[in-house]
Formats: structure tokens, sequence, C-alpha cells
């Protein structure tokens, strides 16, 4: 992540991240301390492939550590309770019919590291939500993929 992308988050998405967080640095990395200790103490380091595994578990670790810190020092919380009257917006739920289809589906625009398309959960950096966002209920809109499609806005909350 780019230190300057701000990382989108509900509330509960954050207290994810910190519960992740919180974990990694208190509970994982002391294991994989002890893990170290333990393979150092079998001896020979070059062939060693407990301490090897170890070392490449330590190193995931502190990837992910660091990948944390940056999210938790650049976020903004979803205003889930809704900005405006309608309009679509990051935290929003919208009811969508495909004009191609004429099917209607109900998602929610969510920040990239919450996104779960199957559970209705859409990221903010999708076409579909890219090409909604700022829109109103009842417009037609344009989403530019390879194939692109139409879809109107029927409900925002």
């Amino acid at each position: 992540m780019a230190d300057d992308k701000i990382l989108y988050v509900t509330e509960e998405g954050l207290r994810k991240l910190q519960e992740e967080y919180d974990r990694l640095v208190h509970v994982t990395r002391e294991e994989v301390k002890a893990e170290l200790a333990e393979a150092r103490s079998l001896g020979d380091l070059s062939e060693n492939a407990d301490y090897d595994a170890a070392r490449d578990k330590q190193a995931q670790v502190e990837s992910r550590i660091v990948e944390l810190e940056n999210q938790l020092s650049h976020y903004e919380l979803i205003d889930t309770k809704g900005k405006g009257k309608k309009i679509v917006h990051i935290g929003s739920t919208v009811t969508l019919k495909f004009l191609d289809t004429n099917e209607v589906e109900t998602y929610t625009i969510v920040g990239s590291t919450e996104a779960d398309p199957v559970n209705g959960k859409l990221s903010n950096e999708t076409p579909l939500a890219f090409a909604i966002i700022d829109h109103k209920v009842g417009q037609k809109v344009d989403v530019q993929v390879k194939s692109p499609y139409q879809v109107e806005i029927i409900d925002v909350n």
C-alpha cells in the first residue's frame, strides 16, 4: 500500500485490523522468537530446516506488522450513518438494477480490506463502485470495463 493512500474502513473493519495487529505484535511475534531460539539450540544453522522455517515465518509476520502499521496510520472511517440524501458514497448500501440482465442486486460500498462480494460488500476501488459513487437514486450509470454495461440506482441507504 502506498504511503499516501487512504484506507477506508468501517468501525468493525478498524477493530479487526487493530486486533490482528495486537495479536501479531504481542502473541505471534513472541511465539516466533521462541521457535527461533529452539531452532538455534539444535546446532548447525546452515542445514537446519526448522531454523529456516522460523526465519521465513518471522519475515512474514514482520512484513504483515509493517503493512498493518501503515494501514492504521492512513485510514479514514466510513460513515455508515449516511452522508447525504440518496447519494451513493463509501458506506452506502445501494440497490442496483443491471440494465442488460434486469437483475437487481444490493451491495454495501466498503474499503478494499473489507471487500467480500459474495456477501454483498463491494470495494470502493471496483469499477462498479467507482462508477456509482456520487450518483443519486434514479440515475443510470455507465460502468467502464472491458465490456461496458449500465446500471440504474434503485435505492441508497
